[in-house]
């Protein structure tokens, strides 16, 4: 292909994601005036959930069980350092990054030492074993979690008790946690991950240590997922075992497969959708789950690509 054919394959890129991206801030922005808001930050809070762990198995390759671990230890290191430090509310969401951003480090270490399904089992037992130290913990409140967590003044400004004010907190996280991920996906690193994720053997013959990059990848994943439950933690004021239950690793699973993997956009989507369901079908009981077992099955059987991926395959511009 030619430098000027390459060019306006690039630019062409650019514009579509551009345009989407214009539509999904546009979306957001609005959406408050017909839906509840409580119902939006959730999403949101999933959604950048599912772009973090997008970028580890969409862009690296490397599927894990495990990735609850950090949506949930966030959310407990945020929740109590916002109870009972007294921490302001961007400052609580910083620690619980943090601490999600440690555990990533010392999991990426054991974990990438193992490929495919090995790295997988090796984060599904140490999730395991963060969740059942959640469970005994004195500080997590067991069962009963952390509960009636505080929202307080963002900057000591704007009190985040007014959903409005935390809607439009989330709203920014999210977007900003949105455009980091596409920074990473699109630059020299990104393209790196994805030689890794296509032939690794052969990346490690063009000079790159293969292992750094991942645990690379693992991290930051980590910690943009730790950025989320942190977050969510807020929204709901309250921490629980839900957020580091094997459950929520193949939530997050579901909703980047769903979604399309390897799209920018698709893990947006893909948790727009499970978490709808969850809200809306919730009368169903048991039985939301087996709606999703169904949807899980029909995608990977007749829309491999996912509802993005197939929308972009369709329209022949990436998304």
């Amino acid at each position: 292909m030619s430098n000027s054919a390459m060019t306006t394959v690039t630019s062409g890129s650019s514009r579509s994601h551009w345009v989407a991206f214009a539509i999904m801030v546009l979306a957001l922005a609005i959406a408050p005036i017909w839906v509840y808001p409580i119902f939006l930050m959730k999403v949101m809070c999933f959604a950048l959930f599912a772009c973090a762990f997008n970028l580890l198995l969409g862009f690296g390759g490397l599927l894990s069980f495990g990735h609850a671990m950090f949506l949930g230890t966030a959310g407990y290191a945020s929740a109590h350092a916002a109870k009972v430090w007294g921490l302001t509310p961007e400052l609580a969401v910083l620690f619980g990054t943090l601490c999600s951003t440690v555990l990533a480090y010392v999991v990426g270490s054991l974990a990438i030492r193992r490929q495919g399904i090995y790295f997988a089992m090796i984060t599904l037992a140490l999730a395991q074993m963060i969740f059942f130290f959640a469970l005994q913990a004195p500080f997590t409140g067991g069962e009963d979690g952390i509960q009636n967590v505080p929202r307080g003044h963002l900057f000591g400004l704007f009190d985040l008790a007014d959903n409005t004010n935390m809607y439009m907190f989330v709203f920014a996280i999210f977007i900003l946690g949105f455009l980091f991920v596409w920074r990473v996906i699109h630059s020299p690193f990104g393209q790196i991950l994805k030689a890794i994720r296509e032939h690794q053997d052969r990346a490690t013959s063009l000079g790159y240590d293969t292992d750094k990059f991942k645990l690379l990848a693992f991290v930051i994943s980590g910690a943009i997922a730790g950025t989320a439950g942190a977050t969510k933690s807020l929204v709901f004021q309250l921490a629980s075992l839900t957020d580091v239950h094997w459950s929520m690793s193949g939530e997050v699973v579901l909703m980047t497969l769903v979604g399309g993997m390897g799209t920018l956009f698709g893990p947006v989507v893909g948790a727009a959708v499970i978490v709808s369901m969850q809200n809306y079908l919730a009368q169903l009981g048991a039985w939301v789950t087996i709606i999703q077992g169904v949807i899980f099955v029909v995608c990977v059987l007749a829309f491999r690509r996912g509802i993005i991926g197939e929308i972009a395959n369709w329209i022949k511009k990436p998304l």
